[in-house]
């Protein structure tokens, strides 16, 4: 009884731990994001202090922050969008048909994945100039949606894998197309994987930089690239840069609340007697 006790005791210390090792730096940016540049700047740091938001309104009144967040928005929906559309057909066809070059087909798509961006940035910077996408939203979406579509596939080509293929013949005997069934069925099932998928893309796209820092300049600027502009010769605005930082992380976070509704697997178990 009394090792049980010990070890609880000293599981729960290790969560308390792990968990403030991981928040402190969330409270500090948020902190920091609320004080005066003095206060920002003072060593040690100042706890006791009277919170401003003056931060936050500068970012929007005299950086137009606004824009940028926009722009950030527009790409990493519309990027989502196009990519769901297009990798969960593909990600069905790879999971219920065998062709010749299969394999090959599916290792293909994920080696555009694991690519190093930095490695194509150069014939993609050339493309898009010639093609005059350059600082613009349809230039980031088409970039963003080439290299999340690869992991689209990946993503559900393992929950499609994972359903049992008696439901979809069990629709067409009853009538359904192999669409019918795909759209009625498998998709329905999938609905959890569809969900996760969708957020974990919509959040890579929203916290890219490198492809947004090199193809875009005033117009298409995302916050990330916007956040930048903070950093001046004669020091860093701690204030502004961290009030951009909880405006970027504020999606992230309420995404990932929202997702942990759709990572239980295991649905479809026992829809088969």
């Amino acid at each position: 009884m009394r090792q049980r006790i010990v070890w609880l005791i000293a599981k729960r210390g290790l969560i308390a731990i792990t968990t403030v090792f991981f928040i402190a730096p969330i409270v500090m940016i948020f902190l920091t994001s609320i004080k005066s540049r003095v206060d920002a700047l003072a060593f040690p740091p100042v706890w006791i202090f009277q919170p401003t938001f003056t931060n936050f309104q500068e970012i929007f009144e005299l950086y137009d922050f606004g824009l940028y967040f926009r722009n950030t928005l527009l790409a990493a929906s519309a990027s989502t969008v196009f990519a769901m559309a297009l990798g969960v057909p593909a990600a069905y066809s790879l999971a219920r048909f065998k062709f010749r070059g299969h394999s090959n087909l599916a290792f293909w798509i994920l080696s555009i994945r694991i690519t190093p961006p930095i490695a194509a940035m150069i014939p993609v910077f050339i493309l898009f100039r010639n093609l005059r996408l350059l600082d613009s939203i349809p230039g980031l979406v088409l970039i963003y949606c080439t290299f999340n579509l690869p992991f689209v596939v990946w993503m559900m080509r393992g929950f499609f894998e994972d359903l049992p293929i008696d439901l979809e013949e069990s629709a067409m005997v009853d009538g359904c197309s192999r669409f019918g069934a795909f759209a009625r069925v498998a998709l329905i099932l999938a609905a959890p994987g569809l969900a996760s998928t969708a957020i974990l893309t919509f959040l890579f796209t929203w916290n890219e930089f490198i492809f947004a820092l090199i193809l875009t300049g005033t117009s298409a600027r995302t916050m990330p690239v916007a956040v930048q502009l903070f950093m001046r010769e004669t020091g860093i605005l701690w204030g502004h840069m961290t009030a951009a930082a909880v405006i970027m992380m504020l999606p992230t976070v309420v995404l990932t609340f929202f997702i942990q509704r759709y990572l239980v697997r295991g649905l479809t178990f026992g829809a088969i007697k």
